[in-house]
């Protein structure tokens, strides 16, 4: 397994460049930022993630968590880690200042996250439903819950979970059992069981915050019946301390195919009387607090896939560079490295282009989310909000698919021996597949993007987005004059193709959704892919121009001629397959409920 390096430059130019930092410092909170203390962060999160936590990543694979009586050990150096980790205050970077955060914007957060998920996708999981709970809490909870329980979370020394899933209930929220019993001193006693609760018993931290679904005895039927609950592994002291064990405890943990250093347990509370919890927000409005949590650990799997993506690239590259084999077309001599063959050329830029595009659009909606919590004015937090909101299941659902992709590429560059375990490379492929199944497979992202997010307001945010990408590919035309101006053309004109298939497609959704739901749906995983690969050619579009116009600035400078090349291949090797999902997304059911179930 290679070696880890952030790829920071790539990172700068996304976050100074193309979305921009000056945006932000517009925003209350962030008027001091500026470009080299945001460069200072990413470098000393580079050095931690490259000297910590990379190394441990084929570790945590091969020996896995443990569990024995209850307790989980994690992997060896996994503790040592997390408490680097806590003690440099990595954790609290984007959380408010006055909770022992450091008030750095989401988007900063967002690249810091990408560098802890490539260097060690299962470790950063614990790291990242604390995240999510800080969110929870802070959208959610009680003033004195907030005063309680952010502090400890943000220093890291109590960690999160997120507890939805029952043996009955998967994704289906309304069959959740748990109950939650009303106590004379306000609190619940909690029973029931839990399933694929990651992180939900470890020994990196001091305590657990778990954050937990369950019903109350008068709740009505259905997901209006579910309501949210906090409950410690140890109830704090009158201090805040961990104090009193509590009734919940961990029953084992699943043999997964991948994140073996990340155990994902069978939680049980109330086994011994009851678990005390605190109630979240409203009885019967659990599923809305819990979506809090539930959209960050979507934006986080997203990340996710971006950020194994990245590893897997690097792997692929080293590899490339240094495998002799066979003899490359127009220099049949001798053997050369196979990075010169085309087809491992190809495969090669495809990684590149879809991580180039992922990126740009994971911090994109990061920056939106920023813009939406700390904008002044109401009317443009609602506008950013409802973008953001837009983008959350195209960055969960199509930058995880397309992480698994990608580490598959990553196995055919190697050939045979990215089939071995020891070369490494499969270990991408394993751990990024639960990526998007978990926080809501792509199914449900796309069924989300259509209903909640398309349909519900006829399109209008939607159409936003593409009067915007249209508005780019247009300005690409002002280095029709440059050296690089054909090779903008074609940029430009696979866009606006892209932007015409999805334009139709939804038009598509937004006239048939009433009359033919059952067809619409059956197209719902082909529009978000349509989605996904539009949005991405916008984003590569808008890198090809800004590096143009450096080029024009500065002469010549590699990385951005680079950034052309590599928006022009998207362009034409994957640009071209959004025709394709536009034809999926808008054929309906098409045949698929005229074979009878029993013929499956």
């Amino acid at each position: 397994m290679t070696h880890y390096a952030a790829p920071q430059r790539d990172m700068r130019f996304v976050i100074h460049e193309l979305v921009g930092l000056e945006p932000m410092r517009h925003l209350p909170g962030f008027n001091e930022l500026d470009t080299s203390l945001v460069d200072a962060v990413i470098d000393e999160a580079g050095k931690f993630a490259a000297k910590v936590l990379a190394p441990l990543n084929c570790t945590g694979d091969r020996q896995g968590a443990r569990w024995q009586d209850t307790r989980v050990t994690v992997p060896e150096g996994f503790s040592d880690a997390y408490r680097q980790f806590v003690e440099a205050g990595w954790l609290g970077l984007s959380c408010d200042p006055a909770l022992g955060g450091q008030g750095l914007p989401r988007l900063v957060g967002a690249a810091v996250q990408e560098i802890w998920k490539s260097a060690n996708h299962a470790w950063s999981i614990c790291q990242a439903l604390t995240l999510g709970g800080v969110e929870a809490l802070l959208a959610n909870g009680s003033l004195s819950q907030q005063e309680q329980y952010l502090p400890a979370l943000i220093s890291g020394g109590w960690t999160a979970t997120m507890n939805l899933t029952e043996p009955q209930a998967g994704s289906d929220l309304s069959q959740v059992r748990a109950r939650a019993v009303p106590q004379a001193d306000g609190r619940y006693r909690i029973f029931g069981q839990k399933i694929f609760i990651s992180f939900g018993e470890h020994d990196m931290s001091e305590n657990i915050l778990h954050f937990v679904l369950a019903r109350t005895p008068d709740a009505p039927e259905g997901t209006r019946g579910v309501s949210l609950f906090l409950v410690p592994k140890f109830l704090p002291d009158s201090r805040g301390y961990p104090g009193e064990r509590n009734d919940v405890y961990c029953l084992g943990i699943e043999h997964k195919l991948g994140l073996h250093g990340s155990p994902t347990c069978v939680m049980s509370y109330g086994e011994h009387g009851g678990a005390l919890g605190e109630l979240v927000g409203r009885e019967h409005e659990g599923l809305k607090c819990m979506f809090t949590m539930m959209n960050s650990g979507r934006v986080s799997a997203g990340l996710e896939g971006l950020g194994v993506a990245e590893r897997a690239y690097q792997q692929a590259v080293a590899y490339a560079r240094q495998r002799l084999q066979g003899r490359a077309p127009g220099n049949p001599a001798e053997a050369v490295p196979i990075v010169g063959h085309p087809d491992v050329r190809r495969m090669l830029m495809l990684m590149r282009s879809y991580i180039d595009a992922m990126r740009a659009l994971c911090y994109w909606a990061a920056a939106l989310q920023d813009m939406a919590a700390h904008h002044t004015d109401p009317r443009e937090r609602k506008r950013y909000s409802t973008l953001a909101d837009l983008m959350t299941p195209v960055v969960k659902g199509w930058c995880t698919e397309v992480g698994f992709d990608i580490a598959h590429l990553g196995i055919q560059v190697h050939g045979g021996t990215g089939y071995v375990e020891e070369t490494g490379a499969s270990q991408y492929l394993r751990d990024v597949r639960i990526s998007s199944i978990y926080e809501g497979t792509t199914g449900i992202q796309a069924n989300d993007l259509i209903g909640r997010k398309v349909v519900r307001d006829g399109g209008a945010t939607i159409r936003f987005v593409l009067a915007e990408m249209q508005r780019s590919a247009l300005e690409l035309d002002a280095h029709e004059a440059s050296t690089h101006g054909p090779t903008l053309r074609r940029i430009r004109d696979a866009l606006l193709g892209g932007i015409d298939a999805l334009a139709g497609a939804v038009d598509h959704v937004l006239e048939r959704t009433d009359r033919d739901p059952r067809g619409v749906a059956v197209g719902a995983v082909p529009f978000l892919h349509l989605t996904g690969i539009v949005c991405g050619g916008w984003m590569v579009a808008r890198a090809a121009g800004l590096a143009a116009q450096r080029l024009a600035q500065d002469g010549n400078d590699a990385f951005y001629t680079g950034k052309i090349a590599t928006a022009c291949f998207y362009a034409e090797h994957v640009l071209p397959h959004a025709h394709a999902h536009a034809h999926a997304a808008c054929a309906g059911d098409s045949c698929a409920f005229d074979i009878a179930e029993e013929s499956l």
